[in-house]
């Protein structure tokens, strides 16, 4: 069954709902550029009310690599997520688990992946002067084309609507999702978290499982 990332949190209500949810790892954006941004302080407020077995990502770009292992221990994050362009030397210094971001233009640069030391390699979208968020998908084909040595996590412009799809035509490892379940940029929509992690894990609508 494909694992599901709720990224983008900004509260601790919101965090609470995709863990109840079924979620298996929620997502911090710690890039002050980002409208999801959230702040070390207010993350590990969040994060220590959370239930156990829930995996905790912080999200950086292009940050320096003592502030992401400053943010790392005092929050008590599982997994970093480096989402800029980051070489493999940096990501490659970090001893823990680690996913790296790659977005996606006509081709994937498989020889280009394989230099990073990372435990996943996520998709995303390329989007002009974005790092994620955009909304905005790529064709998946392109990831179809290639073996990896690494899980895929698929992102990108993922929502209730096509994730069925993506899961059926890629079955990723994981799919990371955070404006396609969104009422507002930070803020999520319940109705749409909740069909969005049913569909991604069963491929049908939440109106079926009942």
């Amino acid at each position: 069954m494909v694992r599901v990332k709720i990224c983008g949190i900004t509260n601790l209500k919101d965090a609470m709902f995709c863990c109840a949810h079924g979620a298996d790892a929620i997502g911090f954006v710690f890039y002050k550029n980002s409208p999801r941004y959230i702040s070390a302080h207010d993350a590990k407020g969040i994060i220590k009310e959370l239930p156990p077995f829930i995996s905790v990502v912080g999200l950086f770009v292009n940050e320096d690599a003592a502030k992401v292992r400053r943010v790392y221990d005092e929050c008590g994050l599982n997994v970093l997520q480096f989402h800029g362009d980051e070489e493999s030397s940096y990501v490659n210094g970090f001893n823990c688990k680690k996913i790296k971001a790659f977005r996606v233009k006509e081709s994937i640069d498989v020889d280009e992946l394989n230099r990073y030391d990372v435990d996943a390699y996520l998709f995303d979208s390329a989007a002009p002067g974005l790092y994620g968020g955009s909304g905005t998908s790529f064709g998946w084909d392109v990831i179809k084309q290639h073996r990896f040595a690494r899980p895929v996590i698929l992102a990108g412009g993922l929502d209730t609507d096509n994730i069925v799809a993506a899961v059926s035509m890629l079955k990723p490892y994981a799919v990371d999702v955070s404006s396609g379940v969104e009422q507002e940029k930070g803020i999520k929509d319940f109705y749409k978290v909740k069909k969005f992690i049913i569909r991604a894990k069963h491929g049908r609508d939440e109106s079926k499982t009942k």
